[in-house]
């Protein structure tokens, strides 16, 4: 009976142990230490033809799993939504383009679902909509989630810098309703300003994060390796390959 029920003291010092080796074998994954994940894989140029393949790979990806891609792409902008109404409900007009535009930059992991959904049909599985959260029991998904919060706190500083821009050219007076915030971004040249600098700081941005994550997070899903190789082969076909990617 006491080894198959166990006192309160046992039963956490297994419980600690299972977690250790737990938080042991996530963090082991992050990095690439096992010469076999280390290795490189093969950077290929990527043409036209490439593209449109995988325009056609995609859409018949949403053919057959229309519903259940619809589901999880609602999910982001709706997110965004709410983001948006917090900060127009709290007098920061300022910031909701960049909150909007800035959604983009933690696009890649939002749509790791759908990369999941998108790799068990061409294994030959019918997916659902469920199967997008497959991917927290992924092997990879510490690696998937520290890549995440990298991308979020881009995300953090892309609205810091966007505030800063707005309080050096328009601001720092909060503008008494949006249509005369969208007046004095478009009739002064502190809002022209504000917009042009925005659009050039927010696009140094985006560059970041498509080169980091253009292929990093489909390549943690698809094969075992680590979080460096899955970042410097992204880095790679993004900048062998500029004008497809």
């Amino acid at each position: 009976m006491s080894e198959t029920i166990g006192n309160p003291l046992s039963w956490s010092v297994d419980a600690a142990k299972g977690a250790g080796h737990y938080v042991g074998s996530v963090t082991g994954r992050l990095g690439s230490g096992d010469p076999e994940r280390a290795a490189l894989p093969a950077v290929r140029k990527i043409g036209m033809e490439d593209l449109r393949a995988a325009l056609r790979e995609g859409y018949a990806d949403f053919v057959a799993c229309r519903s259940d891609v619809v589901f999880l792409c609602l999910i982001y902008p709706v997110i965004g939504l709410v983001l948006a109404w917090a900060f127009f409900s709290g007098n920061l007009l300022p910031l909701v383009f960049p909150i909007l535009s800035g959604f983009a930059l933690v696009g890649p992991v939002a749509a790791v679902g759908l990369y999941e959904m998108s790799r068990r049909r061409e294994a030959g599985q019918t997916p659902r909509w469920s199967d997008g959260f497959a991917v927290l029991k992924s092997p990879s998904f510490g690696a998937i989630f520290v890549l995440g919060a990298v991308l979020f706190l881009i995300f953090l500083v892309w609205i810091i810098t966007a505030h800063g821009i707005w309080a050096a050219t328009l601001g720092p007076e909060q503008p008494a309703s949006l249509g005369a915030f969208v007046g004095q971004v478009f009739s002064t040249g502190a809002g022209w300003a504000m917009m042009l600098l925005g659009l050039a700081v927010g696009f140094l941005f985006a560059v970041v994060v498509l080169a980091i994550s253009v292929v990093s997070f489909p390549l943690l899903l698809d094969r075992d390796v680590g979080l460096p190789v899955a970042v410097v082969t992204s880095f790679r076909v993004a900048t062998e390959n500029p004008g497809p990617v």
